[in-house]
């Protein structure tokens, strides 16, 4: 029987050895990049200083999914060579890149830095979707609140929409603080998620018993009064990143915590 509407806590390379083939519909996740990321209070992300050491999870991934269906996956633009060597070595082609377009720089070099971007992977001959997205989305910031590099669900829900049905089964092996999972769960899809650490999992097992709760009963009516638009979304998240870099942590702090009315 393969897990389902759970979280398993360990290293992916390794528990997903121990599941059988061709169980998944889709997979979303963002990997560990290999650049030794560092956040602006110290955080960093277990695993990042060595590509190699996660990216061989690919191959269990492309035989655990089912044929003609997709992998979306995050990436690190610096380390692209070597994530493009574990996807192709895997069997996996790509079909399709997505950027999310920033409203706000995350940081500067050469060029400030207002994207993200994952590959669209496919495994065989995917159909194509009813309503394709476009390749060029709008960023939605978390506030990184629960994780360094928390994605918004906002973000991920039109991903497993358009790649999936009702019912189907998401995997994310790198599950963090759980908003592919959140995002799964809001589509009305079944979900697995795998996490090295203890910490991670027991915040996505709070968000999603968070989110249970909120759609159900008569808290559900006020939940979906709250929602706002991306532009909205966009507009805060860059205010918050506006307040942080200036130091004005007090009100960035609200700011912060008006998102997670919405998140």
């Amino acid at each position: 029987m393969f897990p389902a509407n759970q979280i398993l806590q360990g290293d992916c390379t390794q528990v997903l050895q121990q599941l059988p083939d061709a169980q998944v519909d889709l997979i979303v996740t963002d990997p560990p990049y290999g650049v030794r990321y560092r956040d602006r209070i110290g955080r960093t992300i277990a695993n990042d200083d060595a590509p190699e050491r996660v990216l061989g999870a690919f191959s269990d991934l492309y035989r655990l999914l089912k044929p003609d269906s997709v992998c979306v996956s995050f990436y690190g633009w610096t380390q692209v060579d070597a994530f493009f060597r574990a996807w192709r070595s895997a069997g996996f082609r790509p079909v399709g890149h997505i950027v999310w377009v920033k409203e706000y720089a995350s940081g500067a070099g050469l060029l400030r830095y207002r994207h993200e971007q994952a590959f669209v992977l496919a495994k065989g001959r995917p159909p194509i979707p009813a309503r394709p997205l476009d390749d060029i989305q709008p960023w939605v910031y978390s506030g990184n609140s629960d994780h360094p590099t928390q994605k918004a669900v906002r973000i991920l829900t039109p991903l497993i929409e358009a790649f999936t049905q009702p019912g189907q089964l998401v995997l994310d092996p790198f599950a963090g603080s759980g908003s592919t999972l959140v995002a799964a769960e809001i589509a009305g899809r079944r979900y697995l998620g795998i996490e090295l650490e203890r910490e991670y999992c027991e915040v996505a097992r709070r968000r999603l018993a968070h989110h249970s709760s909120s759609t159900s009963g008569p808290l559900a009516a006020a939940h979906s009064y709250c929602e706002v638009d991306s532009e909205q979304a966009a507009a805060l998240g860059g205010l918050f990143q506006w307040l942080q870099e200036r130091d004005y942590l007090g009100l960035a702090r609200t700011v912060q915590d008006a998102m997670e009315h919405y998140r």
